[in-house]
């Protein structure tokens, strides 16, 4: 059976973690993790229908100082139903959500590397390569946004990181 991810090339991503929640030392930890607790429709309708198995991951942590993309990860599983939807008593239960017809989603992601140095939200600013970047624009606060090749090329660059699955 053919998996989606035979329909496109590889895509690009962003994905925003609190520092404090679960960072890129977390990951490298745990080798892999699921990518959970997104409320957001925006955002959710990526993580089920658009990023696919071995989509590259820049990993932010967001909400510290500095803001920056301090690592890379590869997308290990796609999209599946988010458990924590369903648990009463979690943060994220949603009441409303039926096991049936899933509201939220989310996918595996698997730790790649640290960046050699963090590239912080000021550099990437600085970067005019980076001008249309939507981490970069104003009201942009997805936790989960899309990066095109270019972006993606330019920021591994500041980061001394390299493609490497």
């Amino acid at each position: 059976m053919a998996t989606k991810k035979s329909k496109r090339p590889r895509r690009y991503w962003l994905f925003k973690s609190e520092p404090d929640v679960y960072s890129i030392d977390d990951l490298e930890r745990d080798g892999s993790t699921y990518w959970h607790g997104v409320r957001n429709y925006q955002a959710r309708n990526l993580l089920r229908d658009e990023i696919l198995l071995d989509d590259g991951v820049l990993y932010y942590h967001s909400n510290a100082k500095p803001m920056a993309v301090v690592g890379l990860a590869r997308v290990c599983k796609e999209g599946y139903p988010d458990q924590t939807q369903f648990e009463e008593g979690s943060k994220y239960h949603d009441a409303d959500s039926d096991p049936a017809d899933p509201r939220w989603f989310h996918v595996d992601v698997a730790f790649v590397a640290k960046a050699a140095a963090p590239v912080t939200r000021d550099e990437m600013k600085a970067e005019p390569k980076l001008a249309d970047m939507m981490l970069l624009q104003r009201g942009s606060r997805l936790s989960v946004q899309p990066v095109t090749r270019a972006e993606w090329r330019v920021v591994l660059k500041m980061a001394g990181l390299k493609e490497s699955w």
